[in-house]
Protein backbone atom coordinates (compact mmCIF):
# COMPACT_ATOMS: atom_id res chain seq x y z
CA UNK A 1 0.00 0.00 0.00
CA UNK A 2 1.48 3.35 -1.07
CA UNK A 3 2.48 5.89 2.28
CA UNK A 4 1.52 9.54 1.54
CA UNK A 5 4.20 11.26 2.80
CA UNK A 6 2.21 14.44 4.46
CA UNK A 7 4.07 17.67 4.37
CA UNK A 8 1.14 19.53 5.62
CA UNK A 9 1.06 17.57 8.59
CA UNK A 10 4.78 17.22 9.51
CA UNK A 11 5.40 20.59 9.04
CA UNK A 12 2.48 21.25 11.20
CA UNK A 13 4.21 18.99 14.12
CA UNK A 14 7.83 20.98 13.48
CA UNK A 15 5.98 24.23 13.68
CA UNK A 16 5.17 23.18 16.85
CA UNK A 17 7.84 21.91 18.44
CA UNK A 18 9.68 25.52 17.41
CA UNK A 19 6.59 27.19 19.65
CA UNK A 20 7.07 25.40 22.28
CA UNK A 21 10.75 26.10 22.02
CA UNK A 22 10.53 30.24 21.22
CA UNK A 23 7.89 30.08 24.43
CA UNK A 24 10.51 29.20 26.92
CA UNK A 25 13.21 31.93 25.51
CA UNK A 26 13.99 35.20 27.48
CA UNK A 27 14.50 36.94 23.89
CA UNK A 28 12.94 36.03 20.43
CA UNK A 29 14.57 35.26 17.51
CA UNK A 30 14.85 37.98 15.01
CA UNK A 31 14.22 36.70 11.14
CA UNK A 32 13.90 39.95 8.52
CA UNK A 33 12.71 38.99 4.88
CA UNK A 34 14.06 41.62 2.34
CA UNK A 35 12.08 42.27 -1.03
CA UNK A 36 13.14 44.11 -3.49
CA UNK A 37 10.14 44.56 -5.98
CA UNK A 38 6.64 44.05 -6.32
CA UNK A 39 6.86 40.27 -7.84
CA UNK A 40 3.09 38.96 -7.16
CA UNK A 41 4.52 35.10 -5.97
CA UNK A 42 7.14 36.70 -4.42
CA UNK A 43 4.82 39.09 -2.21
CA UNK A 44 2.65 35.91 -1.33
CA UNK A 45 5.62 33.67 -0.64
CA UNK A 46 7.34 36.61 1.83
CA UNK A 47 3.76 37.53 3.45
CA UNK A 48 3.58 34.02 4.44
CA UNK A 49 7.32 33.68 5.71
CA UNK A 50 6.29 36.88 8.02
CA UNK A 51 2.65 35.36 9.14
CA UNK A 52 4.58 32.45 10.34
CA UNK A 53 7.42 33.69 12.08
CA UNK A 54 4.87 36.03 13.85
CA UNK A 55 2.61 33.02 15.06
CA UNK A 56 5.83 31.36 16.46
CA UNK A 57 6.25 34.12 18.57
CA UNK A 58 9.51 35.61 16.83
CA UNK A 59 10.23 38.91 15.64
CA UNK A 60 9.49 38.29 12.33
CA UNK A 61 9.29 41.21 9.59
CA UNK A 62 9.37 42.29 6.33
CA UNK A 63 11.77 45.05 4.73
CA UNK A 64 10.15 46.06 1.21
CA UNK A 65 11.78 47.95 -1.44
CA UNK A 66 11.45 49.27 -4.62
CA UNK A 67 11.86 47.66 -7.77
CA UNK A 68 14.47 50.21 -9.29
CA UNK A 69 16.84 49.87 -5.73
CA UNK A 70 20.45 50.04 -6.73
CA UNK A 71 22.88 47.38 -6.16
CA UNK A 72 24.45 49.82 -3.68
CA UNK A 73 21.59 50.62 -1.84
CA UNK A 74 20.31 46.96 -1.02
CA UNK A 75 23.73 46.29 -0.12
CA UNK A 76 23.44 48.74 2.21
CA UNK A 77 20.59 47.32 3.80
CA UNK A 78 22.05 44.09 4.27
CA UNK A 79 25.01 45.31 5.87
CA UNK A 80 22.44 47.60 8.43
CA UNK A 81 20.85 43.71 8.80
CA UNK A 82 24.15 42.18 9.40
CA UNK A 83 25.15 44.23 11.88
CA UNK A 84 21.99 44.19 14.13
CA UNK A 85 22.26 42.18 16.98
CA UNK A 86 18.55 41.83 17.07
CA UNK A 87 18.44 39.79 13.72
CA UNK A 88 19.33 36.15 13.94
CA UNK A 89 18.18 35.04 10.50
CA UNK A 90 18.14 37.34 7.03
CA UNK A 91 16.20 35.89 3.57
CA UNK A 92 16.51 38.27 0.73
CA UNK A 93 13.69 36.88 -1.50
CA UNK A 94 14.41 35.79 -5.08
CA UNK A 95 14.25 36.62 -8.18
CA UNK A 96 16.00 40.18 -7.30
CA UNK A 97 14.97 42.71 -10.28
CA UNK A 98 16.96 42.01 -13.18
CA UNK A 99 19.59 44.75 -13.03
CA UNK A 100 20.52 43.51 -9.33
CA UNK A 101 23.51 40.95 -9.13
CA UNK A 102 22.04 37.91 -6.75
CA UNK A 103 24.68 36.52 -6.72
CA UNK A 104 26.26 39.38 -5.00
CA UNK A 105 23.70 39.93 -2.64
CA UNK A 106 23.64 36.46 -1.26
CA UNK A 107 27.57 37.26 -0.44
CA UNK A 108 26.96 39.98 1.26
CA UNK A 109 25.00 38.27 3.84
CA UNK A 110 27.11 37.53 6.85
CA UNK A 111 27.16 33.53 6.74
CA UNK A 112 26.17 33.09 10.51
CA UNK A 113 22.58 34.88 9.36
CA UNK A 114 21.75 33.65 5.96
CA UNK A 115 18.99 31.54 6.88
CA UNK A 116 18.60 29.91 2.79
CA UNK A 117 21.80 28.55 3.12
CA UNK A 118 23.19 29.55 0.07
CA UNK A 119 25.91 31.83 0.47
CA UNK A 120 28.71 30.29 -0.46
CA UNK A 121 30.76 29.53 3.09
CA UNK A 122 27.41 27.57 4.19
CA UNK A 123 27.65 26.23 0.75
CA UNK A 124 31.42 24.94 0.83
CA UNK A 125 30.31 23.71 4.75
CA UNK A 126 28.00 20.98 3.12
CA UNK A 127 30.16 19.72 1.16
CA UNK A 128 33.01 19.03 3.06
CA UNK A 129 30.51 17.80 6.03
CA UNK A 130 31.83 20.84 8.42
CA UNK A 131 28.60 21.67 10.02
CA UNK A 132 27.16 24.76 7.47
CA UNK A 133 25.18 27.24 9.77
CA UNK A 134 22.18 26.86 7.64
CA UNK A 135 21.27 24.16 4.84
CA UNK A 136 19.15 25.39 2.12
CA UNK A 137 15.52 25.14 3.10
CA UNK A 138 13.67 22.88 0.29
CA UNK A 139 16.47 20.18 0.34
CA UNK A 140 16.47 20.38 4.14
CA UNK A 141 12.93 19.60 3.84
CA UNK A 142 12.95 16.78 1.85
CA UNK A 143 15.45 15.05 4.19
CA UNK A 144 13.26 16.06 7.54
CA UNK A 145 10.39 14.83 6.17
CA UNK A 146 11.90 11.43 5.11
CA UNK A 147 13.18 10.78 8.58
CA UNK A 148 9.92 11.64 9.77
CA UNK A 149 8.47 8.57 8.06
CA UNK A 150 11.59 6.36 9.17
CA UNK A 151 13.20 6.02 5.88
CA UNK A 152 16.69 4.92 5.89
CA UNK A 153 19.00 6.21 2.93
CA UNK A 154 22.53 4.48 3.71
CA UNK A 155 23.07 1.90 0.42
CA UNK A 156 20.17 3.76 -1.70
CA UNK A 157 20.26 4.85 -4.95
CA UNK A 158 18.60 8.23 -5.09
CA UNK A 159 18.09 9.72 -8.72
CA UNK A 160 17.33 13.46 -8.68
CA UNK A 161 16.12 15.00 -11.71
CA UNK A 162 17.52 18.76 -11.75
CA UNK A 163 20.47 20.37 -10.93
CA UNK A 164 19.60 23.74 -9.30
CA UNK A 165 21.85 25.43 -6.75
CA UNK A 166 18.57 26.24 -4.96
CA UNK A 167 17.32 22.25 -4.79
CA UNK A 168 19.14 19.54 -7.36
CA UNK A 169 22.95 20.09 -5.81
CA UNK A 170 22.30 20.80 -2.36
CA UNK A 171 19.56 17.88 -2.01
CA UNK A 172 22.12 15.66 -3.94
CA UNK A 173 25.39 16.61 -1.18
CA UNK A 174 22.90 16.04 1.56
CA UNK A 175 21.90 12.36 0.57
CA UNK A 176 25.61 11.45 0.02
CA UNK A 177 26.22 12.87 3.74
CA UNK A 178 23.77 10.56 4.72
CA UNK A 179 25.64 7.24 2.72
CA UNK A 180 23.41 7.12 -0.32
CA UNK A 181 24.72 6.77 -3.95
CA UNK A 182 23.45 9.73 -5.78
CA UNK A 183 22.70 10.28 -9.47
CA UNK A 184 21.81 13.75 -10.77
CA UNK A 185 19.83 14.01 -14.23
CA UNK A 186 19.06 16.91 -16.07
CA UNK A 187 18.18 18.27 -19.49
CA UNK A 188 21.06 17.01 -21.48
CA UNK A 189 20.69 12.77 -19.38
CA UNK A 190 20.33 10.38 -22.14
CA UNK A 191 17.40 8.17 -21.92
CA UNK A 192 16.02 9.77 -18.60
CA UNK A 193 13.17 6.95 -17.76
CA UNK A 194 16.58 4.58 -17.53
CA UNK A 195 18.09 6.17 -15.58
CA UNK A 196 15.12 7.13 -13.34
CA UNK A 197 13.76 3.74 -13.45
CA UNK A 198 17.41 2.68 -11.19
CA UNK A 199 16.22 4.88 -8.53
CA UNK A 200 15.25 3.27 -4.55
CA UNK A 201 14.54 7.10 -4.29
CA UNK A 202 13.58 9.26 -7.45
CA UNK A 203 13.09 13.11 -6.33
CA UNK A 204 11.75 15.50 -9.48
CA UNK A 205 13.08 19.36 -8.89
CA UNK A 206 12.95 20.13 -12.52
CA UNK A 207 10.07 22.40 -12.68
CA UNK A 208 7.76 20.40 -15.41
CA UNK A 209 4.68 19.61 -15.37
CA UNK A 210 3.68 15.42 -15.39
CA UNK A 211 7.36 15.11 -16.50
CA UNK A 212 7.75 11.85 -14.51
CA UNK A 213 5.05 9.19 -15.83
CA UNK A 214 4.51 5.52 -15.07
CA UNK A 215 7.17 4.10 -17.37
CA UNK A 216 9.91 5.68 -15.64
CA UNK A 217 9.27 4.53 -11.73
CA UNK A 218 10.40 1.08 -10.34
CA UNK A 219 7.91 -0.52 -8.57
CA UNK A 220 7.92 0.24 -5.15
CA UNK A 221 10.32 3.42 -4.85
CA UNK A 222 10.06 6.16 -3.08
CA UNK A 223 8.54 9.67 -5.41
CA UNK A 224 9.52 13.01 -4.06
CA UNK A 225 7.66 16.04 -6.04
CA UNK A 226 9.86 18.84 -5.51
CA UNK A 227 8.08 20.47 -8.69
CA UNK A 228 5.37 23.31 -8.22
CA UNK A 229 3.91 24.31 -11.42
CA UNK A 230 0.49 25.87 -12.65
CA UNK A 231 -1.81 23.56 -15.38
CA UNK A 232 -3.97 25.28 -18.08
CA UNK A 233 -7.22 25.28 -15.31
CA UNK A 234 -4.55 27.52 -12.92
CA UNK A 235 -4.15 24.25 -10.75
CA UNK A 236 -1.21 23.75 -8.57
CA UNK A 237 0.56 20.78 -9.73
CA UNK A 238 4.24 19.07 -9.08
CA UNK A 239 6.50 17.43 -12.07
CA UNK A 240 4.96 13.77 -11.63
CA UNK A 241 2.25 12.17 -13.10
CA UNK A 242 0.48 11.84 -9.77
CA UNK A 243 -2.57 9.94 -10.15
CA UNK A 244 -1.11 7.10 -12.52
CA UNK A 245 2.22 6.85 -10.65
CA UNK A 246 1.13 6.93 -7.12
CA UNK A 247 0.23 3.14 -7.10
CA UNK A 248 3.70 1.83 -8.32
CA UNK A 249 5.35 3.59 -5.23
CA UNK A 250 5.73 2.71 -1.62
CA UNK A 251 6.06 6.38 -0.54
CA UNK A 252 5.19 9.55 -2.78
CA UNK A 253 4.35 13.09 -1.75
CA UNK A 254 1.61 15.18 -2.96
CA UNK A 255 1.37 18.51 -4.53
CA UNK A 256 0.46 20.79 -3.09
CA UNK A 257 0.50 19.50 0.59
CA UNK A 258 4.00 17.56 0.64
CA UNK A 259 7.61 19.25 -0.06
CA UNK A 260 5.71 22.66 0.16
CA UNK A 261 5.00 23.24 3.62
CA UNK A 262 8.98 21.71 4.73
CA UNK A 263 9.70 24.50 2.96
CA UNK A 264 8.90 27.40 5.28
CA UNK A 265 9.16 25.28 8.46
CA UNK A 266 12.74 23.98 7.48
CA UNK A 267 13.44 28.22 7.54
CA UNK A 268 11.84 28.96 10.84
CA UNK A 269 14.38 26.10 12.21
CA UNK A 270 17.01 27.61 10.58
CA UNK A 271 16.25 30.75 12.21
CA UNK A 272 15.96 29.11 15.93
CA UNK A 273 19.04 27.43 15.36
CA UNK A 274 21.17 30.15 14.15
CA UNK A 275 19.74 31.81 17.20
CA UNK A 276 20.66 29.43 19.71
CA UNK A 277 24.58 29.32 17.63
CA UNK A 278 25.07 33.17 17.48
CA UNK A 279 22.21 35.01 18.85
CA UNK A 280 21.90 34.29 22.55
Amino acid sequence: MTVILDGKKVSAEILAEIKAEVEKLDKKPGLTVVIAGENPASMTYVASKEKRGKELGYNSDVIRLPEDISQSELEKTIDELNQNPDINGILVQMPLPKHLDSDAIIEKICPEKDVDGFHPVNVGKLVTKTNPYAVACTPKGVIELLKRYDIDFAGQNVVIVGRSNIVGKPLAQLFMNLDATVTVAHSKTKNLPEVTRRADILVSAAGREKMITADMVKDGAIVVDVGINRNKEGKLVGDVDYENVKSKTSFITPVPGGVGPMTIAMLMQNTLEMYKKFGC
